[in-house]
């Protein structure tokens, strides 16, 4: 009786969670036109500090607190703000952030596996959110994300910032449009050339913890490990190596993954796959990053099959388009490519007229950042859903996630949307983090 209990409760959760798509759940305060949001940063490396750059150029928004537990990155984002016209004190514990009763909402840019747990905390602090994608490494993690925005009626956007671009609005307008035709195929790849030797400790690096970065504090919830200058690797000279490691991401399918299936979400009302298979092996790089140098994967939705490749080892641009990085969607009447870039409908008639928005001919389609953090401040005022709301970045985060799985395990993954699960029962325990002590993920 007490299984079926909690069986039954955890299914209404599910379904309270999944509700955000089509109702408004939102209430609570609502800021006046003249009000400015003050918001606090979490993680002020590549991204944060890219973030607070972007938050200063929204009128309404006030920075009003920085924290990281790295120095060098504290100060620097001080040195930012300062230059903006802002004197703010730095902060290395993320909690006192979350207590401050002054915040109206918070920025989280920190390594992947510290999303939830922030997100989740800052909710219940009665802060709004703007966190940066993937929204999870595991799977039960973004389930709780979702749960915790609705519990405590937050506004939570992700930064899945393309939503925000014109070029990825222009795609979801032609999908809408039906002009496309009947869609049986898409197709999202990345490609790139990296060194054989991958990463290794910077030059300039002293062997050993820094003394100016509190290990502990950046591992959280993660297992205890020594520190790693690789698994580390967020100092300003290279991009975070962070990612290429199980234990705090997802390496290039949540990175960049995300970033190429999350469109195809946007233009097809935030379905989910019901099946995955995905191989991918360390053919190329040589240094100890978990993580694949190459990788495809299929994902078979309810009326087409969309793949994802990953290709770092050769840079080639697919389709003769000049684009290393795309999303692109075939249907019988044409296809459309999307990126950063811009936007393209090729029709399959050869004789028919093709079209073009692209960063030349249409430059005010380009801009994605600094949109997106209007939309979220407009939202903190109006209560309404962010274009990104969470939900949308979870379901395309645990797209990721469970091709992840299906690689590592080397086996197919069925998805059960009712349940928020996978029906591969070996696979089930995969899908729950496990927290270090004394951090707990409680709604």
């Amino acid at each position: 009786m007490q299984q079926q209990n909690t069986n039954t409760t955890r299914r209404k959760a599910i379904a309270a969670a999944g509700a955000a798509l089509t109702t408004n759940l939102f209430t609570g305060r609502v800021k006046g036109a003249n009000d400015r949001v003050a918001v606090g940063f979490i993680g002020l490396g590549a991204m944060g500090g890219g973030n607070l750059r972007y938050a200063m150029q929204v009128p309404d928004l006030q920075p009003a607190a920085l924290c990281d537990v790295y120095e060098p990155h504290l100060e620097a984002a001080v040195s930012v703000a300062k230059k903006g016209g802002y004197t703010i004190q730095g902060k290395r514990d993320f909690r006192e952030i979350l207590a401050d009763k002054s915040l109206d909402a918070v920025c989280i840019s920190t390594p992947d596996h510290w999303h939830p747990y922030m997100t989740v905390e800052a909710c219940k602090a009665g802060k709004d959110v703007y966190v940066e994608k993937p929204a999870s490494v595991y799977v039960d993690e973004g389930q709780k994300m979702v749960q915790a925005a609705r519990k405590y009626k937050r506004i939570v956007q992700a930064g899945t910032m393309q939503r925000s671009g014109g070029f990825f609005q222009k795609a979801k307008e032609i999908v809408k449009s039906g002009a496309l035709g009947e869609v049986t195929f898409v197709h999202c790849f990345q490609s790139g050339m990296t060194k054989k030797e991958g990463f290794t400790m910077m030059k300039d690096a002293k062997p050993g913890l820094p003394s100016d970065l509190n290990w502990d504090m950046w591992l959280g919830p993660a297992p205890k490990v020594e520190f790693d200058d690789l698994r580390w690797g967020v100092k300003v000279e290279r991009f975070p190596t962070f990612r290429y490691f199980w234990d705090y991401a997802g390496g290039a399918m949540t990175d960049w993954g995300v970033h190429l299936i999350d469109p195809l979400h946007q233009c097809f009302d935030e379905q989910m796959p019901v099946s995955i298979v995905a191989l991918g092996e360390k053919f190329y790089v040589t240094d100890k990053r978990d993580t694949p140098d190459t990788m495809m994967a299929t994902f078979e939705y309810p009326k087409f099959l969309s793949t994802y490749e990953s290709r770092t080892a050769n840079p080639l641009p697919m389709f003769g388009m000049n684009q290393g990085a795309a999303t692109m969607i075939h249907g019988s009447e044409a296809s459309m490519m999307v990126s950063r870039s811009g936007c393209w409908f090729i029709p399959n008639d050869p004789k028919a007229e093709k079209k073009t928005w692209d960063r030349q001919s249409n430059p005010e389609m380009v801009a994605m950042n600094v949109p997106h953090w209007k939309n979220w401040v407009e939202c903190i005022k109006s209560r309404q859903a962010p274009t990104s709301e969470i939900e949308t970045c979870v379901r395309s985060s645990t797209t990721c996630i469970l091709a992840n799985l299906s690689m590592r395990f080397k086996t197919r993954i069925d998805w059960d949307e009712k349940n928020w699960t996978v029906k591969q029962k070996d696979v089930q325990p995969h899908l729950k983090a496990k927290y270090r002590s004394p951090w707990k993920l409680e709604v």
